[in-house]
């Protein structure tokens, strides 16, 4: 690889705020950054009394360097988000935090119904309240509300076409507004009123509201009510004592970073209204020998700018680390978050006692995260030592999954050094072949997936395990057999996984050639675990995507035989409705209601169904 030429390059660099992007000899985008200075701070990684081992590295593997100018800093702190999110550089830190955060949604209609949302909002068909970190989350909260506030959380397709009340109304966690006559629709709007007070963090609020509903109804000699009322009350109480950990009703999130033995946690513990609503920790992908200043600045601004509009930022977050560039990140999440934010790093008070409880956590998230890794470490140790190899850098197992044989799945699982590499796992669609051909089906996902060539080396895995016997085994070795792939240099070992009788686990037997009787590992062997492990995990990866086919065609055969409901129309109304058994217990005018579907086809659509 010919040498950069930084002293020619950085002559076209200019003394003004931007953006840069490194590339390899690929064209790979491997680091991006940002700078107040681009000269300054591009003439740095050049220089060489003051590079560091993570920067040396880095400087060996560039083969061109571009850059963007912007007016401020701030833009490029946006802009640098943009591009790491993009093209996921390998010397960035990288947080791997890609899912959409859940929300309660309390839908405005005239009995309105209280679930779990993911997705964009839209503040004006329904209420939000969250986002929260987990469904997990949520759904505590939605259990907690159903026992507080007895307002329906059943599905609109069930609300409407009931005629007696369910199970919900007998134990009193529902007022069955779906039965006319049993609630009126002031008593209904009452509860919800109250969620909306509790949900919002308006804890004194609602306990002067319902204790003034109370001495209403005792004064109107509605004792059953006030009864009721009372039980609410206390039950509230109850839920602050158990929630409230700070005395402010201020909303912050607190966050707790620990960095040891390579490995870094950021726990971030969110309070609004005074309430812990919940916690989350977070394990970014840290290169070797990174600044743990970079290792913040880089987690902040992936994790409140990187196209999240969702996400909620609160107008403090409390810090157990000072960043030197404090007020370029302040300002950048202002602009984001349309009022002023403060990163707090030197909290007293309650403000100290928080941020204490989220650096404990995250110290004991590192030291859980660090004894898991010694354990898989002797996993891979045991694993090498039993086929007597000194490296698995990669490792990849292949199962096969139908049903009766039909909706035929393959599956490819990745693990490395560390564990399982979910961003690699991959399902085929095995097709063409006689119906519960196994072999046939192996044959087939081996060459789809190892036909090419020139595999980059990283992708050459040192192990290959097929789930099943000798037949299985063979197989594949006539594949590879085939296939004209240059791996000169790399020869993976190719394993079958056997199942024990009646597939207990632990008495799987090992065959390295398609004859012969196998080898057998103590079943507390760690080697056989890990095997075990990869194997499960390719088994479960390959039936999941099975059923969920299997699911589809059902789905789809169902509809797609309807006169004028095409593929769009089909997903439009799974989309709608959340899947087939709730557009079957759909009226007509329900399906009229989504979008492309006529008040005629939906009356055709539903007599289909109801076949």
């Amino acid at each position: 690889m010919s040498q950069f030429d930084s002293v020619s390059f950085l002559k076209t660099v200019p003394h003004k705020p931007g953006i840069y992007q490194m590339f390899n000899d690929k064209d790979t985008v491997i680091y991006v950054g940002k700078a107040k200075d681009l000269n300054n701070r591009l003439k740095s990684y050049f220089n060489s009394s003051k590079k560091t081992i993570k920067t040396d590295r880095l400087v060996s593997h560039i083969h061109r360097v571009e850059f963007t100018i912007t007016n401020t800093e701030t833009e490029a702190l946006l802009l640098e988000q943009t591009y790491i999110k993009k093209y996921q550089p390998r010397y960035n830190v990288l947080l791997k935090d890609d899912k959409s955060y859940p929300f309660i949604k309390l839908s405005k209609e005239r009995h309105p119904q209280l679930s779990l949302y993911r997705g964009a909002v839209n503040r004006k068909k329904d209420e939000f309240f969250g986002p929260y970190p987990s469904g997990y989350a949520v759904k505590q909260i939605l259990a907690l509300l159903q026992k507080t506030f007895p307002i329906r959380q059943c599905l609109n397709s069930t609300y409407r076409n009931r005629t007696r009340p369910c199970l919900q109304y007998q134990i009193k966690r529902c007022l069955g507004p779906c039965v006319p006559g049993l609630v009126s629709d002031e008593d209904y709007n009452e509860q919800v009123n109250y969620v909306r007070l509790f949900l919002s963090g308006q804890s004194d609020e609602i306990l002067k509201k319902i204790t003034a509903d109370m001495l209403k109804a005792s004064s109107e000699l509605n004792f059953e009510k006030a009864a009721a009322l009372r039980d609410q009350l206390q039950a509230i109480k109850h839920i602050n004592e158990k929630q409230a950990i700070y005395n402010n009703n201020d909303n912050l999130d607190v966050i707790g970073f620990h960095y040891e033995l390579g490995l870094a946690c950021i726990y971030v513990l969110f309070i609004r209204n005074g309430q812990t609503f919940g916690h989350r920790s977070y394990f970014p992908k840290v290169p070797s020998n990174t600044e743990l200043e970079e290792v913040i600045e880089t987690f902040l601004g992936q994790f409140y700018l990187q196209g999240n509009q969702n996400r909620n930022i609160p107008k403090k977050i409390l810090l157990n680390f000072s960043l030197s560039d404090k007020q370029a990140m302040e300002e950048t999440l202002s602009i984001v978050a349309e009022h002023q934010v403060k990163l707090v790093d030197e909290p007293k008070g309650d403000n100290l006692k928080l941020l204490n409880i989220a650096t404990v956590n995250a110290q004991t998230e590192v030291k859980n995260k660090l004894l898991e890794n010694s354990t898989i470490k002797q996993r891979y140790d045991a694993l090498k030592a039993f086929l007597g190899i000194k490296k698995i850098n990669r490792m990849e197992c292949f199962d096969i999954s139908h049903f009766m044989g039909k909706n035929t799945i393959a599956s490819c699982v990745v693990f490395d050094d560390k564990g399982p590499v979910k961003s690699e796992f991959r399902r085929y669609n095995i097709s063409g072949i006689t119906p519960g051909d196994d072999y046939a089906a192996m044959e087939q996902v081996l060459t789809r997936r190892y036909s090419k060539k020139d595999l980059p080396e990283d992708k050459i895995p040192d192990i290959i395990f097929i789930d099943g016997g000798k037949g299985q085994l063979n197989q594949a070795l006539q594949v590879f057999e085939k296939l004209q792939v240059n791996w000169d240099k790399h020869h993976p070992i190719l394993i079958g996984v056997a199942k024990g009788a009646e597939r207990k686990e632990g008495l799987e037997t090992l065959f390295f050639e398609a004859h012969g009787k196998g080898y057998y590992l103590d079943d507390h062997s760690p080697a056989l675990l890990l095997i075990q492990q990869i194997r499960n995990a390719s088994h479960d990866h390959a039936i999941v995507g099975q059923r969920k086919k299997g699911v589809k065609q059902l789905t789809d055969s169902a509809l797609e035989h309807i006169e004028g409901v095409g593929g769009k129309r089909r997903q439009a109304l799974l989309k709608h409705f959340g899947g087939l058994r709730e557009l079957k217990n759909a009226s007509i005018d329900e399906i009229a209601q989504v979008q492309g579907i006529s008040k005629s086809l939906a009356e055709k659509i539903y007599l289909n169904l109801q076949q």
